[in-house]
């Protein structure tokens, strides 16, 4: 009995012990979250394929390869212990999986928070799945290919490569070395596997709405498979039942709860309703719980302004760009994702736009928790917008952001494409419609900026970016016109904006009529960008191992009065520019313009910063 006791013990110490040492341990959907589940991070065995050979050489069949790695850090990464920065374009994976015993009897989905570029799946030689795209995520039913309590040779093949322009890249760099805002590249899996048994009518998600002029959520799921059972919604505020509501479960229900005296979500009051979702059979078993939250706001457009449940709301922004030393495109902890919203509002922020990635969804969650608004944004910098194969990758992958995001209050606008400048007359107008009609479709509830500072056809606001560092000069140009009509020297004939377009009779082209009224918001989504390294006051000539925008400031306090002058003249136009987004909130590698450093250490004084930052127009109602 002793013996017994103390290798439960035991047991229980290993596993605690492993929980703590495992990376990325928290559970990687907050908003979905389900209680029986096998976390897969940690070490596993790869190679590099650099000339795509691998299918030919069976490497499917793979028991273990030569090298370790560890996950979900990517090989260029410091934290996943290989840091190989040259192009990766084929990456295997393998490690050995064990059904537990106790999920005999259900289904196994095998989920993956996201793998770059495209990716394919094997148990034990035999493809299981695939997925194309590299931000969003996706789950393989793998219930055939496993056996309880038997280990199998789970191998995942990654491949990539951004120099071909078929694939939308963000930041990372296509060329060999980071150069001005260019970075480190990321392959192959990049958040958290992990492994789920769920029930064959189990909830596969919902999309939640809520009305809070009416007063009511609605609910609406989508199961696996349909059944004769019901399908119940409990909203909670702590331990006290608000509303709830069973109906059959059948995919296209619509669960509608009044909500008495609703609770609002916004940035000074945060608050979130806690919410379970359980599905019985037809003979009143549970077959399964998933615990979620929903916050209840309201975001629209009416006029030039942006409401927040039906006050205007002014957004003063910070560019996010998610990049770690040590983990790239993947933050090192939970915590690492909470710190970056908690240093951008000791700076006087009150959101972000989350720029040129898909952020994870902890980062949401606790956005959610923390009341920090954020712009949705795909990394897509990197691809040929004027290809008809690139819109049909790309509106795919946009598809599954928007689904799997869509229940967050915390993000407030849809921002898919940023700075697309040179666009043809065909292709580029029917993809920017097309983006915006389907974003509309999947989330009706939020604007969509569909193309932030670059050439826009359809679109709820109006944007642009512009690094001019005189403060006077800054205002002037953007009151006086600029809002309207701004176009590189490649693209002159064609204006950035309009309400629609039609066809030349004379050349089979569209035209682009200049909008001219202001009838929507106007942001400017990407201003500042001022340059300040470590000793920057001490050098006698400009830094060239790093990146910024302009001139750098001699020193600290010229800085701060450019700074400050850059706030100041976008808050005497507020009722024409209605927010802003300063780059950025840290330096990343060599561009070094953030607010804090790379290594999220304070540059300046943050009092001061704050205080620059927490200025707003006295209309916006926060």
């Amino acid at each position: 009995m002793k013996k017994t006791l103390l290798s439960i013990l035991a047991m229980v110490f290993t596993l605690v012990t492993y929980a703590q040492q495992q990376p990325r341990a928290e559970y990687p959907r907050p908003q979905f979250e389900r209680q029986e589940w096998v976390n897969l991070n940690g070490q596993w065995s790869y190679t590099f394929d650099f000339v795509g050979s691998g299918l030919e050489r069976k490497l499917y069949n793979s028991k273990g390869f030569d090298k370790e790695i560890t996950v979900p850090f990517c090989p260029e990464s410091k934290l996943s212990g290989v840091q190989y920065t040259d192009f990766i374009n084929h990456i295997w994976y393998q490690r050995t999986i064990t059904m537990p015993q106790e999920w005999a009897g259900r289904n196994i989905k095998l989920n993956f928070g996201a793998v770059y570029y495209n990716s394919e799946v094997y148990i034990d030689g035999r493809l299981a799945g695939r997925h194309f795209g590299g931000s969003t995520s996706f789950a393989i039913d793998v219930t055939k290919f496993i056996s309880d309590g038997k280990p199998h040779s789970l191998v995942v093949h990654a491949y990539s490569d951004t120099r071909t322009a078929k694939q939308p890249a963000g930041k990372q760099n296509m060329r060999y070395a980071p150069f001005e805002c260019m970075y480190t590249r990321t392959t192959g899996i990049w958040q958290t596997v992990w492994m789920e048994p769920v029930d064959k009518n189990a909830i596969e998600r919902t999309q939640v709405t809520t009305d809070i002029d009416q007063k009511i959520i609605t609910v609406q799921p989508k199961f696996y498979t349909q059944t004769k059972g019901t399908f119940t919604v409990t909203v909670k505020d702590g331990k006290k039942i608000v509303a709830t509501k069973t109906v059959p479960a059948h995919d296209g229900t619509n669960v509608v709860l009044p909500i008495k005296k609703p609770k609002l979500w916004s940035p000074s009051s945060p608050f979130l309703y806690d919410v379970v979702y359980e599905v019985k059979n037809s003979e009143g078993k549970t077959t399964d719980v998933v615990n979620s939250y929903i916050g209840m706001r309201k975001i629209h457009v009416e006029g030039n302004k942006v409401y927040l449940n039906n006050q205007p709301f002014y957004q003063r922004l910070v560019l996010d760009q998610g990049f770690y030393p040590d983990g790239i495109w993947t933050a090192p902890s939970d915590e690492a994702l909470k710190h970056d919203i908690e240093l951008s509002m000791a700076a006087g922020f009150n959101g972000a736009r989350l720029h040129q990635k898909v952020f994870e969804e902890r980062f949401h969650y606790w956005a959610d928790k923390l009341g920090y608004i954020t712009w949705g944004e795909a990394p897509s910098w990197g691809m040929n917008a004027n290809d008809p194969e690139v819109a049909r990758n790309f509106m795919s992958e946009w598809a599954e952001e928007i689904i799997r995001d869509r229940n967050h209050p915390s993000i407030v606008t849809w921002t898919p494409m940023n700075e697309e400048w040179w666009p043809d007359r065909v292709q580029y107008p029917r993809f920017v419609c097309d983006l915006y009609d389907m974003t509309k479709a999947l989330d009706p509830t939020r604007p969509v900026c569909t193309v932030s500072g670059g050439v826009n056809i359809k679109s709820d606001i109006w944007s642009t970016h512009n690094y001019e560092q005189d403060p006077k000069k800054l205002t002037e140009i953007v009151y006086n016109g600029e809002r309207w009509f701004q176009t590189p020297n490649a693209v002159q004939d064609i204006p950035r904006l309009n309400v629609g377009f039609n066809r030349a009779k004379d050349n089979n082209l569209y035209e682009f009529p200049t909008y001219t009224k202001p009838d929507m918001p106007y942001i400017l989504d990407e201003f500042g960008g001022i340059k300040w390294v470590k000793g920057q006051d001490k050098m006698t000539g400009n830094s060239q191992q790093s990146w910024g925008y302009g001139a750098p400031p001699h020193s600290l306090e010229e800085f701060y009065a450019r700074l400050e002058g850059q706030v100041d003249g976008l808050m005497s136009i507020a009722e024409n520019v209605w927010g802003y987004c300063y780059t950025q909130l840290t330096d990343v590698e060599q561009e070094q313009n953030g607010i804090y450093f790379y290594d999220r250490s304070a540059k300046f004084d943050m009092k001061r910063i704050k205080a620059i930052f927490s200025k707003r127009p006295q209309s916006s109602k926060e």
